[in-house]
């Protein structure tokens, strides 16, 4: 990320927006497990000047997992949603009665 930051922004580009995934409060958020965690990544992520170059840049290294760009990776793709951890129920429709 921090190539990224050099190669298009200067310093005094970056001095009036503090980027979200630099901020030590909140990085675990874009790694965690909990989609609900990501979820609010995703949201930090949308007032960032770097919002398309980093979800660029993931997808050309195919990034294993995360927020990057405002979007959830998996397996160097895109996903809408993370799923929670743990098996779906089998009957969903006796759920629903």
């Amino acid at each position: 990320m921090t190539s990224l930051l050099t190669t298009f922004l200067s310093p005094a580009e970056t001095a009036g927006h503090m980027l979200p995934c630099h901020d030590i409060g909140v990085a675990d958020l874009f790694f965690s497990e909990r989609p609900a965690d990501l979820e609010q990544a995703k949201a930090l992520c949308a007032d960032c000047p770097l919002i398309q170059e980093c979800r660029q840049g993931a997808l050309d290294r195919e990034e294993p997992w995360g927020v990057w760009g405002g979007a959830i990776f998996e397996s160097g793709r895109i996903i809408a949603v993370k799923r929670g951890r743990g098996r779906p129920r089998k009957n969903r429709d006796l759920d629903a009665a």
